[in-house]
């Protein structure tokens, strides 16, 4: 299933050029064209999901298995001292292209980049009221 108006879409399935570094049935892997380091790239589908919550449960799963074996890989070849899998979801949370897709960032020491958050202070009864929440009255689906 492809959305034409999608540029990912197009990326993926080949109708725009990108610097690819993987591709099967399934995924390409490209490089990012403004990349936080040097080797950021995406995973995306080549099937149109427009984030998480719409990707089908056998396609997370091997969206996971490529990103941990472009990890290693990247890791080998490139060199870096870390890495950050990312994956966001609505405007809010910053993404900017309504297509899933996952970034590999590679970390190296000396790049400069702030990839966190500050974290927040909470008090064990509020912990135990979010917990509740979610666990209230919600079935967790299995597909």
């Amino acid at each position: 299933m492809r959305d034409d108006n999608c540029i990912f879409c197009k990326i993926a399935n080949g109708d725009i050029p990108s610097k690819t570094i993987y591709e099967d049935d399934e995924f390409r892997v490209i490089l990012d064209l403004g990349p936080a380091t040097k080797g950021h790239a995406l995973i995306l589908p080549k099937d149109h999901y427009a984030n998480l919550y719409e990707l089908p449960d056998v396609v997370a799963g091997k969206v996971l298995k490529l990103a941990k074996k472009m990890a290693i890989q990247m890791t080998k070849k490139l060199g870096c001292d870390g890495f950050n899998i990312v994956q966001n979801n609505g405007e809010v949370a910053g993404q900017t292209v309504f297509h899933f897709h996952m970034h590999l960032i590679p970390r190296y020491s000396d790049d400069n980049q702030q990839i966190g958050w500050k974290p927040i202070e909470s008090t064990q009864e509020e912990l135990e009221e979010i917990k509740n929440k979610i666990l209230g009255n919600v079935d967790i689906v299995e597909e």
